[in-house]
């Protein structure tokens, strides 16, 4: 009775209609759509974490002859938000925007134009060296974020073409 109900578990799932986006690993379809996105440079420090990210995820690096290009412009603020009755600030937001284009190489057409954004609170603390550290910690862990989910779109987009 067991084995009976595992097999029929089993093909139910299967029936589901659903579809790993991943499915054939590297030599997938969209492993290699994404392997085949190349990143320009990207301004600023902010701009060279998240295209470091980029590269690193979409696994482009080396590719001779691209088949998209992914146009990104960020915008990195860092603004104090809880401020003591002395002026001084004891609490900020480091808030990381990014706006992106998917564009075929080929054609010059877009194929995705969207925005991710994402933020980060920072204590103040008395040390202003534990202060720069916290602040270049979550640049850091902001442009991974922004990247993972622009990884995550553009195989979205190369799966549905």
């Amino acid at each position: 009775m067991r084995i009976l109900l595992t097999l029929a578990s089993a093909l139910s799932l299967s029936a589901c209609g659903l579809s790993p986006m991943y499915a054939g690993g590297g030599s997938g379809e969209v492993a290699q759509g994404l392997a085949a996105v190349d990143v320009p440079p990207i301004a600023g420090k902010a701009g060279w974490l998240v295209r470091n990210a980029l590269v690193d995820k979409l696994g482009a690096a080396g590719v001779a002859s691209p088949r998209y290009r992914l146009d990104v412009r960020l915008d990195d603020s860092l603004e104090g938000l809880a401020v003591l009755a002395d002026d001084t600030v004891s609490r900020e937001r480091r808030t990381l925007r990014a706006r992106y284009q998917l564009v075929d190489a080929a054609t010059g057409e877009i194929l995705l134009d969207a925005t991710e954004g994402t933020d980060a609170g920072i204590d103040v603390v008395s040390s202003e060296y534990a202060t720069i550290a916290a602040e270049q910690s979550a640049l850091e862990n902001l442009s991974r974020e922004i990247a993972d989910r622009i990884v995550t779109r553009v195989a979205l987009t190369l799966r549905d073409q």
